[in-house]
Formats: C-alpha cells, structure tokens, sequence
C-alpha cells in the first residue's frame, strides 16, 4: 500500500522507479510484481479461466482475459456482460499482468460474473498522453473484430462497460468521449455505462481534501504531481484537459452520452487525497444532465479496494448492481 522510502527526499524511489538520462525509467520489478495468466494464489481463482492475446505487435499492447465458469465448475451456458478494465498506476506503472490488479479482475469477473478484458496499455514518460487513450480506444475496435471464442461464444456484446482504477478511471473518462462519437463504428459492442473506480484527475490548485491529505501515507499529492509531470505532453501544466476534467468540457460529446443512455458511476472515500476532484467531477456530470450515480465511503485509501477484503467486498456489490441493472 505504501512504500518505505519517505516521497519527500526521493518520489521516484517511493514510486519504485528510477529516472535514466534520457529521460525514461527503470521500473523495480518487485514494487509492483506480475505475474502469468495461469497464476491463482487464491483458491476462488480456479473458477476463472484467463488467458493473453496480442492487440498490436509493434506497440507492444495486449490484453488479459477472464472468463468465469459456472457453480458447478463449468463452461458458462449463457452470454455474459463484458467489462473492459484499464488499470491503474498513473499512467508510469503498472501492467495488466500486475498481481493486484490480477487479483482485481478475478473478483470482479467471479461475483458478477462477466466477462473481462484487462487492457495492457503503454506507460508515459516513454509514450506520454495520449498515447494511453489511443491504446484504450483500438483494444475497442480490437475487441469488436477478433475472432476469439471467449468472446464471440460468452459475451453479450450487448451489455459492454468501460471501467478503470485510478489511472484507468482517467483513461475512461477520455476513451468514452471518444467512443460516444463513433458508436456504429464500434458495433456490435454496445457501451451501457462507465465506471470510474476512484479515478486519478488534478488541477493546479490545491482541493481541500489534498491540503489536509498532503501527508497521505499512500498517496500525497507530490506523487501524483510527478505522475502528471511524467505522463503528460511535454510543456502541459496539470489544467491540461487529460489531467483536469473541469478545463474545456465538451458539452456537445457529453450530450452524446445522455442521448446515448449510458450511465455512470463514479466511487471514492474520504480518505483519498483525489476525492475533492472525484465528487467534483461527478457533479460536473450530473449538471449537464447525465444519469450518474456515486458511492463515496468513509475512511479508506486510494486504491483501497485493491487490498482491503471488506472495503472490496461493498465495492464489487456496487458494481454487480450497477451491471446487472441493465
């Protein structure tokens, strides 16, 4: 959850990496380890089947899936939602061979149960913003033409969610904005909501919530700082519309999306330094007249699903209902 080097001397060794010359990093294998598709530390895991599939060889971009099976340990009979996942990391780290968000993804795909495409996109600052956002945009059209069994066999294309942690909750934000303009190129996959788990925004003025956070033992302000210094364009200060969803609001596409009947569901705690810019964020949505719910909780941490059972256990409710109300 949080690392032993204090951020304040050295925010590069707090994040596990190392900054090179030329400017890209070394990332220390162990801060965040990964793992194969065929690795379950968790008995509940043996229900998911999960495989890798290459999306584009020369960016290096893939995908990991989950496909759940039945009670009683069988192939599903009947077509399943599919969520698309973009994984957190801000932007710099993380893969979605990362055990924490392995771990995620099975839960996620068991409880529903639904299938997954866990999206491995490139990392800024090698490939800044918004290299991200293309990567998340062509795994769509990717899904909608591959030929793959899991797929074409189990999943209700139908009933197509967008969802990402932290990061990836960014990354959703700007994918779906990009997808509303474009739906009849996507089909068949019909996006029915997005789901935005704790996502990562900034601006360049302090929120309350980062003034009394600034200490946060997980994730202080200075980090996310660098986080937004390394991924975005070069020259971008953090008002940029890939960090701060309150600069140049493009209330045409947002009217898509109200056209489109998509909902939304933004979460949070208190305990997030972020959770200003979270519930902000979500009023946004709600003013411009779009179906958006929000679950914000006391206590906790960013990123806390991902490693606290009970907090997990009332966010995995609240996405099953979110899905399963379509």
């Amino acid at each position: 959850m949080s690392s032993p080097i204090d951020p304040h001397v050295d925010p590069y060794g707090y994040l596990g990496m190392i900054r090179n010359p030329d400017g890209s990093l070394t990332r220390i294998p162990e801060f965040l380890p990964t793992s194969t598709s065929s690795f379950k530390p968790n008995p509940n895991h043996v229900h998911v089947l999960t495989k890798d599939i290459l999306i584009n060889e020369e960016k290096k971009t893939w995908a990991r899936l989950y496909l759940p099976k039945t009670e009683s340990d069988s192939i599903p009979t009947k077509k399943l939602p599919l969520i698309i996942y973009y994984h957190g990391g801000g932007f710099v780290l993380g893969r979605a061979s990362s055990l924490m968000f392995q771990n995620f993804c099975f839960q996620i795909a068991n409880r529903i149960p639904a299938v997954i495409v866990s999206v491995g996109y490139r990392l800024a600052p090698e490939h800044r913003l918004p290299a991200a956002y293309d990567d998340g945009m062509e795994a769509l059209h990717w899904i909608k033409t591959i030929d793959d069994e899991w797929l074409t066999k189990y999943v209700d294309f139908s009933k197509c969610f967008l969802m990402g942690s932290s990061a990836g909750g960014n990354i959703v934000y700007h994918v779906g904005l990009r997808a509303v303009a474009c739906v009849d190129d996507l089909s068949p996959l019909k996006i029915q909501g997005l789901i935005f788990h704790q996502p990562f925004f900034g601006g360049t003025q302090r929120t309350l919530s980062e003034v009394k956070l600034s200490n946060d033992k997980v994730f202080p302000p200075l980090v996310a700082d660098l986080m937004w210094e390394l991924g975005l364009p070069i020259g971008a200060d953090r008002d940029h519309e890939y960090c701060n969803p309150m600069v140049g609001i493009k209330l045409e596409v947002l009217m898509k999306v109200k056209d489109q009947g998509w909902r939304l569901l933004v979460t949070g705690c208190d305990g997030d330094p972020l959770v200003d810019r979270q519930i902000e964020f979500m009023k946004m949505l709600k003013e411009k007249g779009l179906e958006v719910s929000g679950e914000f909780n006391e206590g906790g941490f960013h990123g806390c699903e991902l490693f606290d059972d009970a907090k997990g256990e009332i966010f995995y409710g609240v996405v099953k209902n979110f899905v399963l109300s379509v």
